[in-house]
C-alpha cells in the first residue's frame, strides 16, 4: 500500500526508466513532469495484475503511451477523446473553469485541449503497444456502448468537467477490476470534476477513499469490493 511521501527516485534505475519514457512521449502530453512521474509510479505499483487500461481525455496520447511502455505491449489500451476539444464549461464546473475556457490567449489553453486523433495513434505506435484503440467522440456518445473482454486494471480520468467525469464513472467504474486503480487528473484542479466524483460515490453508496499521492496534485482511488 502506498502511504506517505514516496521517494521512488532513490532507485536510480527507475528514474532512468521513467525519464526515458517521459522524453519519448513528452510532445504528446501536457501533464507536468512530476505529476507524469507520479502517475507512472502508481501505474507500476497497481498495474501488475492482468487487465486493460483506459484513459478518458487523452489529448495527444502521451500518458496512455507511457503506461503502455511501462506495463507492456500485450494489454488492451483504450483511448477516449472527442479530439474536438472540451465541451463548454457549465456553472457546476465553477467560475475558474469558465474563465480558463474564455481566455484563449493563455499559454495553458492548448486550443481548448483539442488534438488530432492521428497524434494519439502516433504516440501509441511509439510505445510499441500491439492492442490499442482510439475511440473518438464525446463521452456521452461513446461510453454507453463500450465493452471490454477483461476488466480494467487502470482507469485514468482527464475529462475536466462535471458531466464528462460523471459519464466516465457511470459507465467505466463498474468495469474496473477489484483493487484496480482509478487516477483522477483534475480532482484538485476543477470544481466540476471533484463534485462529480463525490456525487457519484454518494449516489452509488461507494465508500472507497480518495487518496492524494506524495502530497501533490495526483489523486487516486483503489476500487474495493
Amino acid at each position: 500500500m502506498v502511504k506517505g511521501v514516496i521517494r521512488y527516485f532513490e532507485d536510480s534505475s527507475r528514474k532512468k526508466r521513467f525519464t526515458r519514457i517521459y522524453e519519448t512521449v513528452r510532445a504528446h502530453t501536457m501533464v507536468p513532469e512530476q505529476e507524469f512521474m507520479d502517475n507512472l509510479f502508481l501505474a507500476e505499483q497497481y498495474g501488475k495484475e492482468k487487465g486493460a487500461v483506459a484513459e478518458c481525455g487523452v489529448w495527444k496520447g502521451g500518458m496512455t503511451a507511457a503506461m503502455a511502455m511501462l506495463l507492456g505491449n500485450e494489454r488492451d489500451y483504450f483511448l477516449f477523446d472527442s479530439f474536438e476539444g472540451l465541451p463548454p464549461a457549465k456553472d457546476i464546473d465553477g467560475e475558474k473553469a469558465k474563465a480558463w475556457q474564455a481566455d484563449k490567449s493563455s499559454p495553458f489553453y492548448f486550443d481548448n485541449c483539442k488534438a488530432n486523433e492521428k497524434e494519439a495513434i502516433e504516440a501509441m505506435k511509439l510505445s510499441g503497444a500491439k492492442n490499442f484503440k482510439t475511440i473518438p467522440g464525446f463521452f456521452s456518445d461513446t461510453l454507453p456502448h463500450f465493452k471490454t473482454k477483461e476488466p480494467l486494471r487502470i482507469l485514468r480520468l482527464d475529462g475536466d468537467w462535471y458531466d464528462s467525469t460523471m459519464d466516465c464513472l457511470k459507465f467505466l467504474y463498474p468495469l474496473v477490476a477489484e483493487n484496480g486503480l482509478i487516477l483522477i487528473d483534475d480532482y484538485y484542479l476543477w470544481d466540476g470534476c471533484r463534485r462529480a466524483v463525490h456525487d457519484y460515490f454518494s449516489k452509488e453508496n461507494i465508500s472507497a477513499r480518495i487518496r492524494q499521492f506524495n502530497n501533490g496534485n495526483v489523486h487516486f482511488i483503489l476500487k474495493e469490493k
